[in-house]
């Protein structure tokens, strides 16, 4: 039984700012690498066959901080941007309740929320699957198909699209999909890759 582990970073400082970060490299908040830490508590009784990661700085950092917690960190990581949070183009580094004040309420939930809707210059979740579900299929399934244990660290957007695929979720449901900062999700997928079980730990 192959064991696929999805992990969005601990909080950033733009999290904790409430502002839209996509491709903007900023840091964990000190909240952020407490996140980190405990969620390597949570995985001390894993054994990874290797990790995978986006290039930007927050999700490396919370790699790097669980992998020392469960004294793993010489397996193989592969970093590439098709992990990367989706682009959020106009509205990166803008606040998410001044944002909400000036195009309303139900517009922001659109751009942050649903499929196929992109924010101005920016990419929809359609999107950002378009270039995290090729990959998926081509660098990170195969191992799973061999039955090894992996671990994925990246964020809230393109692991929604990761999430959204393996659960099979519809449009509406992935509407409503949160992934939490710093909580590990667990999948255990059977030798043909299909999810057999997936829970938080």
């Amino acid at each position: 039984m192959a064991r696929l582990i999805l992990l969005r970073h601990g909080e950033s400082q733009w999290n904790l700012e409430n502002r839209f970060t996509g491709w903007v490299d900023v840091p964990l908040s000190p909240r952020g690498i407490q996140e980190a830490k405990d969620a390597g508590e949570k995985l001390r009784s894993f054994t990874f066959n290797r990790a995978f990661t986006s290039v930007l700085a927050r999700a490396n950092e919370t790699l790097r901080l669980v992998l020392e917690a469960i004294g793993q960190t010489s397996i193989p990581i592969e970093k590439d941007k098709a992990l990367n949070e989706r682009m959020y183009g106009e509205l990166q580094g803008l606040n998410k309740e001044e944002t909400a004040k000036k195009y309303g309420e139900a517009q922001v939930k659109i751009w942050r929320r649903s499929y196929d809707v992109r924010p101005p210059g920016g990419e929809s979740l359609k999107d950002t699957a378009e270039r995290v579900l090729p990959y998926y299929e081509r660098t990170i399934k195969p191992y799973l198909l061999k039955g090894d244990s992996i671990l994925v660290a990246a964020h809230g957007n393109s692991l929604r699209a990761l999430v959204m695929e393996l659960e099979q979720l519809s449009r509406e449901q992935v509407l409503e999909l949160n992934i939490p900062t710093g909580a590990p999700l667990l999948y255990e997928l059977d030798k043909t890759g299909k999810v057999v079980d997936h829970r938080y730990l």
